[in-house]
């Protein structure tokens, strides 16, 4: 189970009908359809213990479907637990590809609990919001409820950054610009101080700025939410 008081609490406490997944200590997943869109909907489901938490919609979902060998009946969480399982298994594919390759409006954080590993994405053009942050005993939080995020992590919230995605091997990438380095932007509230980052492609730069985030002793902690 996440630790006491990790947002998995607080997204309960938000919306108390909300579905909630735990992993011992590593990770935690709450899903909840509360006041969603239908036009972005939430989704969530798990295949051979990898979860994921899936926000939007994905325009070319049939040829996707035809490219990872899935039925007619697959979603995009089934998409996406497929696309992770390519990477994972039967590589080499570039991630940033896999990821470039989904048209549309969305935002996922899938935990892959064999390996407790985190792969997370959102598309370029922020169709869906999406934030995450470092709680004060270093876990890192998503979800698309931005109080819950700005709750449970103070000062390190922030949004999500449009056309990146995260993994636990590779930290944060930009899938448009793959090449290129992503700098860190340091935000300021009103007030003048500094709260979180956001990040930007260096156009002139080459090497990956990646990120580290979770428990000292175990930076795989993670409580992933999406209410």
């Amino acid at each position: 189970m996440a630790q006491r008081g990790s947002p998995t609490g607080s997204g309960r406490e938000a919306h108390p009908g909300a579905v909630t997944v735990s992993f011992g200590g590593a990770a935690a997943m709450a899903y909840s359809s509360h006041d969603q869109s239908p036009f972005l909907p939430r989704l969530f489901g798990v295949v051979d213990d990898i979860f994921c938490l899936f926000q939007g919609a994905i325009e070319n979902v049939a040829v996707l479907k035809q490219q990872y060998g899935l039925s007619k009946v697959a979603t995009e969480i089934n998409i996406v637990i497929e696309a992770y399982r390519t990477l994972r298994d039967r590589g080499p594919y570039p991630a940033d590809q896999v990821v470039r390759d989904f048209y549309g409006k969305f935002a996922f954080a899938l935990y892959d609990r064999s390996t407790t590993s985190v792969f997370m994405a959102a598309d370029a053009d922020g169709g869906v919001p999406f934030y995450w942050g470092v709680d004060s005993v270093g876990h890192l939080v998503v979800s698309d409820d931005a109080e819950i995020v700005k709750n449970a992590c103070g000062k390190s919230f922030a949004p999500f950054p449009e056309g990146f995605f995260f993994t636990t091997s590779g930290g944060l990438q930009s899938y448009e610009h793959p090449l290129t380095e992503v700098k860190p932007v340091p935000r300021v509230d009103s007030r003048g101080e500094v709260c979180g980052a956001t990040y930007a492609v260096d156009a002139l730069g080459r090497c990956m700025y990646t990120v580290s985030c979770g428990d000292k002793k175990d930076p795989r902690t993670y409580a992933l939410t999406v209410s």
